[in-house]
């Protein structure tokens, strides 16, 4: 005897009941995977996968609230869609690279003027001679290192990096510590020095002061001995 579902006796309709029931049970389950299949192609994150599948078990209405709050594109559109931005910003950078930034004028990438305006767009490789971009800090035919981070700078350029000074042996350095610690104390000492000497010349130059004094007193000046020739008599013409 089958067992009756909702009081129902008649065989017909209780085993229209029972498929009615396990169709139910059926969709159930399968809104269940459903839900963590489309989980996992829309969602990154796997604790929210998670989450997603457990509301799924509350029967159709865990399913129903995912499918209200769930993102709307899938994880691969959205791959696809930062890609082709990425393109079409990178055609877009291309475009302006091709075009004269002054005048707008088409031009080619080893170009170093713009044939239309004469700008100055590119700058000659010291080393390969092949154009380079002024805001560039290394050649990328022959990996030249240019100094200022352009070509347009004027400046020297190097085919590679200094090499690093070598640090003097310690006994030089305990020398030059020295040297310069006497200098230092010598420094100090010649203030001393000066005023010492400077005592000491004092008295020698007081002395030379008084001598030149005296000598220029006792020396007869010259106009008394020299005579105006207008007072000198004049000559006899009788004589003559």
């Amino acid at each position: 005897m089958s067992l009756a579902i909702f009081g129902i006796t008649n065989d017909g309709l209780n085993l229209v009941a029972t498929l009615f029931v396990l169709m139910l049970v059926v969709l159930w389950l399968a809104l269940i995977v459903y839900t963590y299949l489309d989980a996992r192609r829309r969602i990154s994150d796997p604790f929210l996968v998670a989450c997603a599948t457990v509301a799924s078990f509350f029967p159709y209405i865990g399913t129903a609230v995912y499918a209200i709050v769930r993102p709307p594109e899938f994880l691969e559109d959205a791959h696809e869609r930062e890609l082709e931005i990425k393109a079409a910003e990178l055609r877009v950078r291309q475009l302006r690279e091709q075009t004269c930034p002054n005048c707008e004028y088409p031009v080619e990438k080893n170009f170093l003027r713009c044939p239309n305006c004469q700008r100055r767009l590119k700058d000659p490789c010291p080393t390969c001679s092949k154009p380079v971009d002024p805001r560039w800090g290394l050649c990328p035919y022959c990996e030249t290192t240019l100094s200022g981070g352009g070509g347009g700078g004027g400046g020297e350029r190097q085919r590679r990096p200094a090499k690093t000074q070598e640090r003097p042996p310690e006994g030089e350095r305990r020398s030059r510590r020295e040297a310069e610690a006497a200098a230092e104390k010598d420094e100090v000492k010649r203030p001393a020095r000066r005023k010492k000497a400077a005592a000491k010349k004092a008295p020698a130059k007081a002395e030379r002061r008084e001598t030149s004094r005296d000598a220029a007193s006792e020396a007869p000046s010259p106009q008394s001995e020299q005579r105006s020739p207008s007072r000198e008599p004049d000559p006899d013409p009788r004589q003559a």
